[in-house]
């Protein structure tokens, strides 16, 4: 009998903890496009060695200067985000104008990015071979190209949040207490 209620509470654990997710999801729905901003974050700073030495190894025209703006723009993207989404208040549509900017900047130097990289592994004279050695050229338009895709999902979740919030708070979080149904509405209203 100890093994049943055990098992109903770790149950009863695992929806508590997906309520309180929605929860807070409900609260804050801006939470959505920050992950997969996060995400895109994550990929291009965990992989910059790659490409690193894919500048180094091409050297492209404003390689650099691509490589430079996009970490320092997916860096200070984070704090437009989080100064265009204050507490518990409106969003701020100055900070949105300027975080939707910075998105089309960062898809901007990416695409310049893996440009560079097409042509000097396809152009006619002194063609740029990726072997085994080179293999980071590869690696680094990968990365370049799932960046870019993310900062696009980023900034296409934030033009349809209005809708997914709407639909987010029509989510029932509320719990449903036994008992709770034969006590009668309070009335609050003056007499």
């Amino acid at each position: 009998m100890a093994d049943q209620k055990t098992s109903k509470k770790q149950g009863r654990g695992i929806k508590e903890v997906f309520r309180k997710y929605l929860v807070a999801l409900k609260r804050s729905p801006q939470a959505i496009p920050m992950l997969t901003l996060i995400i895109a974050f994550f990929i291009y700073s965990l992989n910059l060695s790659s490409i690193a030495n894919t500048t180094a190894r091409i050297n492209g025209a404003n390689m650099g200067q691509c490589e430079f703006v996009a970490m320092l723009f997916s860096i200070l993207a984070f704090v437009v985000f989080l100064r265009s989404f204050p507490k518990r208040k409106k969003a701020n549509k100055l900070m949105l104008g300027i975080l939707g900017c910075m998105l089309v900047l960062l898809a901007f130097v990416d695409v310049v990015y893996i440009t560079r990289i097409v042509t000097a592994t396809t152009r006619a004279e002194n063609t740029i071979v990726i072997d085994d050695n080179s293999r980071y050229i590869e690696t680094a338009q990968n990365v370049v190209t799932l960046h870019v895709v993310f900062i696009a999902a980023t900034a296409l979740l934030l033009v349809l949040l209005p809708l997914y919030s709407k639909a987010i708070k029509k989510i029932k979080t509320s719990i449903d207490v036994e008992g709770n149904e034969n006590i009668a509405a309070i009335d609050i209203a003056d007499e």
